[in-house]
């Protein structure tokens, strides 16, 4: 098997340290080595550039495009498939090799990457949205017509669920179905128009029963949670992460620290659904005024996260906005006080311990798999980042 050496750049490894001069020495898909004046069967020159690790985002949604509603209707029902596809590349172009999949695709799309049949990162997946009727993820519109985000199918099933009994059927049906985490709505949302991100969804109870079942099959519960009361009832619960987190009380800041609950901003989800409604997508201007609302109140929310000491993930909801567009979220978590060495560093390493793959991802060093990207000029210049990508190596093979 051929050594590859990449040599004459720098490597930032994911730790947080600032980048140093190093060469990577790869082999079997495998980071063999790390040091200075290395050797290999072939090299790759990255004079003037910076090694990383392979990046995570931590909440996306591949078979979603567009959030409009009248685009949605008109789609045939195995377009989204396709349109995966063409997501996934987008997102790897980036130099994101691994992500968690907040709902929407399904056991077939993973299996299609892993077996090569398309490219792009590695998933994990949650399926379906878990909702109570009524909640973020019900479908229901005034008419009384449902036009769900995600529509049920073999490989996708119903979520919508009321009570301990039907909390217990539907997480079981999700983890059959292969689900890797499984995702739950605990608060209202910003694009479903008939609830209010500050109100909490599910008992404690129910949440209780989600919880174990995902831990008797050794999986993790994500919780979509942006009102105070809700958050808390999610880490109570044991939830690991929380996704947006935008109304964060001092309570819930010192719960999330008790319980190690991680943080999954998605800063740029609220901003792309009022650049969408400013373009002219159709939304419900209940859906559009609570975007414009939500905006201030999760940046101050994630600063005084971060300056409590909360761990944090990068993700994006990518889907709610575009995707390919996924490292705009970097320079957000900058500019709530997060150094770049620790905005990269919740890219890398503390996404991959977040998901549980650190033993395997997320830093430049012997032994872990060699995800490895190439970026020409300052990776702290993150506006500037997605077009200074210049290799993505997955596996120790270049992919783009």
């Amino acid at each position: 098997m051929t050594r590859t050496v990449f040599t004459g750049g720098s490597v930032f490894d994911g730790t947080g340290a600032d980048p140093a001069p190093a060469d990577v020495v790869v082999e079997h898909g495998r980071i063999v080595d790390v040091g200075t004046d290395l050797d290999g069967d072939e090299g790759v020159d990255c004079t003037g550039t910076v090694l990383l690790p392979g990046l995570f985002d931590c909440h996306v949604h591949v078979t979603i495009s567009d959030i409009g509603l009248l685009s949605r209707v008109q789609k045939p029902f195995s377009y989204q498939f396709y349109e995966a596809a063409r997501n996934l590349w987008a997102t790897l172009g980036l130099g994101i090799t691994t992500v968690r999949d907040a709902a929407g695709a399904d056991l077939g799309i993973k299996q299609a990457v892993d077996d090569g049949l398309i490219p792009g990162p590695r998933l994990q997946i949650s399926i379906g949205l878990i909702s109570p009727t009524g909640g973020h993820g019900d479908a229901w519109n005034p008419s009384g017509l449902c036009v769900p985000l995600m529509v049920p199918h073999p490989g996708r099933p119903e979520t919508t669920v009321d009570g301990p009994d039907e909390m217990r059927r539907v997480a079981r049906t999700l983890l059959r179905a292969g689900a890797d985490v499984l995702k739950v709505c605990t608060t209202g949302g910003v694009l479903s128009p008939r609830d209010d991100p500050r109100h909490s969804q599910f008992t404690p109870e129910e949440l209780d029963v989600l919880v174990t079942e995902a831990a008797m099959q050794g999986r993790p519960v994500m919780a979509h949670a942006q009102g105070a009361a809700g958050i808390k009832n999610a880490v109570r619960a044991g939830a690991r992460s929380i996704e947006h987190g935008i109304y964060l009380d001092d309570e819930a800041i010192e719960l999330m620290l008790g319980h190690g609950t991680w943080l999954v901003p998605t800063l740029i989800a609220p901003v792309n659904v009022v650049r969408a409604a400013d373009a002219g997508v159709d939304l419900p201007p209940a859906v559009v005024a609570k975007a414009r609302e939500v905006v201030e109140a999760h940046r101050d929310s994630v600063r005084r996260a971060y300056a409590a000491g909360v761990r944090i993930a990068m993700g994006t909801d990518s889907g709610v906005g575009p995707h390919g567009t996924n490292l705009e979220e970097l320079a957000l978590m900058a500019a709530c006080g997060m150094p770049p060495g620790d905005v990269l560093e919740a890219t890398t390493s503390s996404a991959a311990r977040l998901m549980g793959l650190d033993g395997e991802l997320g830093r430049l060093e012997p032994g872990l798999r060699a995800d490895v990207v190439v970026v020409a000029g300052n990776p702290y210049d993150f506006p500037a980042l997605a077009a200074n990508i210049r290799e993505v190596w997955k596996d120790g093979i270049r992919v783009v």
